[in-house]
């Protein structure tokens, strides 16, 4: 047998969050997956120490997926094991920040252009793109971000 790298070896009371876990039923099934494998790969249960190979049979998985749940259970935790790992950027960046917001609040609070009695979002968004605050903006992108200001000063 392969010598095994990440030991998982479960607590009683994790093993029994796990136990319970799975025979509920009501986590994710990704989550359930994770702990067979994890209640699989236990070193402490009664069947003793299995292989990645084994495991991975039993519950219809890759090995790697065995040795990476081994591995983030034996440095991380369980429940880094059990969950996914939170994002840490958006998938695209916002391309109004606050910055931009606030040139754009201050231009709609600023006095109209000549001939106009107030503000349009139209008006607003060109000259934001005319003043070069932003490369494009849109004003549905405005009247989002002027009703959001609206919001949260009367509340």
């Amino acid at each position: 047998m392969p010598k095994v790298r990440y030991h998982v070896r479960l607590p009683e009371s994790e093993r029994k969050t796990l136990l319970k876990m799975v025979s509920k039923g009501s986590a994710s099934a990704k989550s359930i997956m994770h702990a067979n494998v994890l209640l699989g790969a236990d070193e402490n249960s009664e069947g003793g120490r299995k292989s990645e190979a084994e495991i991975a049979q039993l519950f219809h998985v890759h090995p790697q997926t065995v040795h990476t749940i081994r591995q983030m259970y034996s440095e991380k935790g369980l429940q880094a094991a059990l969950g996914r790992k939170k994002r840490e950027t958006p998938p695209v960046a916002p391309k109004i920040t606050g910055e931009i917001e606030a040139k754009i609040i201050a231009l709609s609070c600023s006095s109209p252009p000549p001939g106009r009695s107030r503000w349009s979002l139209r008006l607003l968004a060109d000259k934001a793109v005319e003043l070069q605050y932003i490369d494009s903006i849109s004003y549905e992108a405005v009247g989002r971000l002027l009703k959001k200001r609206t919001k949260t000063s009367s509340s």
